[in-house]
């Protein structure tokens, strides 16, 4: 019997996982999907940081990227493997948009998730667990990110492509 670690949970291909965060990435509403999905009832996901269901397979150098991104006041689109309450895993393209008041002011953030490809899931796994290794060779949690960093650029440098472009030629 596989363990919970080793549980992959398929977002349905009509599921649509969506919260919201504050500012500084605490969650301040999530859906019914996202509850079901990772596992948690609301109580325990309310004013909790969102990262609490990153994997441990995700380099943190992606969500550096992630908030680079929206502190630009761009929208971030990326493929993420997310950790449920049990221990299992869940892919998701992610569509992260920041979200601002009549004066322009930062409320916080918005982010809708669904089915990825299994083409994204793919490219993006094995290339996430050789970031993760950069990122394990480094003592300076600086120099980890900047040089995980550097594998993600070195890749999308590759495809002729942006990031953005690269993600959204996998997702249609």
């Amino acid at each position: 019997m596989p363990q919970a670690s080793d549980q992959e949970i398929r977002i349905a291909e009509d599921d649509f996982i969506v919260s919201k965060t504050d500012p500084k990435g605490k969650i301040t509403y999530c859906n019914r999907v996202f509850m079901k999905i990772a596992g948690y009832q609301e109580d325990e996901l309310l004013n909790q940081p969102h990262n609490i269901i990153r994997h441990q397979d995700m380099p943190r150098s992606v969500f550096r990227f992630m908030w680079n991104t929206l502190q630009e006041g761009k929208e971030f689109f990326g493929i993420v493997k997310n950790r449920t309450k049990s221990g299992g895993y869940y892919w998701a393209f992610a569509n992260v948009t920041p979200s601002y008041d009549a004066n322009n002011l930062l409320l916080g953030y918005y982010s809708v998730r669904r089915c990825p490809t299994r083409e994204s899931v793919t490219a993006m796994e094995s290339l996430y667990r050789e970031m993760l290794t950069e990122e394990q060779k480094h003592s300076s949690a600086q120099k980890a990110m900047d040089a995980s960093m550097e594998l993600l650029h070195k890749f999308i440098e590759k495809t002729g492509q942006t990031y953005e472009e690269f993600i959204l030629s996998h997702e249609k």
